[in-house]
């Protein structure tokens, strides 16, 4: 699935099952809870912290839902993602195409 087919594909769920978009600063709040919810499990996993009885690592199933709700305010903002990336990655690719071979601390 390319990202403008999961575009597509949220909204088309939104429109059948979903009633409608929650509002732009209700899904901003999702999002943050959302990456709230992976960061506990990150912690959980690779950090000091340990899994609470009946917790499991679903990483992939976090990932998701972030992915979900930024798609979800992607379409309400009328946001190609698929645009955006590609001009994040020439900016950073213009920005950055040396500073992290030239950097020390990355030759380990």
């Amino acid at each position: 699935m390319t990202i403008k087919e999961a575009q597509i594909a949220v909204d088309q769920w939104i429109k059948k099952y979903g009633v409608r978009y929650f509002s732009e600063l209700t899904n901003m709040a999702c999002l943050t809870e959302e990456v709230g919810e992976l960061a506990r499990v990150m912690a959980r996993k690779y950090g000091d912290q340990s899994f609470k009885e009946g917790e499991t690592a679903n990483i992939g199933e976090e990932m998701a839902d972030i992915l979900w709700v930024l798609i979800c305010l992607a379409n309400q903002t009328g946001v190609d993602l698929t645009e955006e990336l590609h001009k994040s990655i020439e900016k950073k690719t213009f920005r950055d195409k040396s500073r992290h071979l030239d950097n020390p601390k990355l030759k380990t």
